[in-house]
């Protein structure tokens, strides 16, 4: 039996669904039942509660092989990331109480940095605040999701994608959720290992091959075009960032475009994505036909 929080989410639901492939029993921490349905439909052992509940938590890690870890998204956090921070006191606590024999916590490209961050600094403060706890963990550091860049589906009819990498020809690590997913559940059921490991996830992608992959599935001249960086603050509002509330996003987002967020940190392991993503548009486009 098998943990896996977020599972009604997209890494969540893909760890889930290669767990299941594999024949392994999942139980899932869900907040709304409702929305669950089809895992349990499936054969998933639902728990209720949340992240922000440490005995619901310790609820779910009981008698569990393993666990799978994540951090709620939060695209307008506090100056001072309480919500990540809550949540983490949260799991040390219930992984301390009941700790599971390994654990996956899921992580990001640029974690082993501890300032200039923006929205990944959640992350940074997860691998710092489980540092002390003694079970086997694997920390996977993914890149940027291809799954981000599904608006173009809709967006680049006119043959431009709007991008926030700039420059556009700059690779920078990117990954697919299923692959994500399948690593997850590699880790989890795979051999043992002991004390703590990082596994960089990913390939080096510029945005603009990207754009290139999306226009062979939309069979057009697809052309990334960087947002202009003072246009960047309404375009998140867009998204429905609160207003005054972006500049984790947009501090994100100058991280990698500084290029430091990369692969090759030194002394850890490294696993390419196969799902590129032309794969995740083709996907995407056949679902939506379906």
């Amino acid at each position: 039996m098998f943990l896996v929080t977020g599972i009604t989410g997209n890494v969540g639901g893909a760890t889930a669904r290669h767990l299941l492939a594999q024949g392994k029993k999942v139980r899932a921490l869900v907040r709304d039942r409702a929305k669950a349905a089809s895992w349990m439909e499936q054969g998933v052992e639902l728990v209720d509660g949340d992240w922000n509940d440490a005995a619901a938590i310790k609820r779910a890690l009981e008698g569990v092989d393993g666990a799978f870890i994540m951090l709620p998204a939060v695209w307008a956090p506090s100056p001072d990331f309480r919500e990540a921070r809550g949540v983490i006191a949260n799991y040390v606590e219930a992984l301390t109480k009941t700790p599971p024999p390994r654990m996956v916590a899921l992580s990001s490209m640029g974690a082993n940095r501890t300032s200039g961050l923006g929205m990944i600094t959640a992350l940074s403060l997860l691998e710092q605040g489980f540092r002390n706890l003694t079970l086997p963990i694997a920390y996977v550091r993914a890149g940027g999701f291809f799954e981000n860049f599904l608006y173009g589906l809709h967006v680049a009819q006119g043959g431009t994608l709007p991008v926030y990498y700039n420059p556009t020809n700059r690779k920078s690590t990117m990954v697919a959720t299923n692959d994500i997913g399948a690593e997850v559940a590699r880790l989890l059921s795979g051999p043992a290992w002991s004390g703590h490991r990082v596994i960089e996830l990913g390939s080096m992608v510029s945005a603009d091959e990207v754009a290139a992959q999306l226009g062979e599935v939309m069979k057009l001249d697809v052309k990334a075009f960087a947002v202009p960086r003072a246009e960047w603050p309404a375009a998140f509002e867009q998204f429905g960032i609160p207003k005054g509330q972006t500049g984790p996003a947009e501090a994100m987002f100058e991280a990698v475009n500084s290029g430091w967020m990369a692969l090759g940190v030194q002394g850890i392991e490294h696993v390419a994505g196969t799902t590129s993503a032309r794969d995740v548009f083709e996907a995407a486009r056949n679902a939506s036909k379906a």
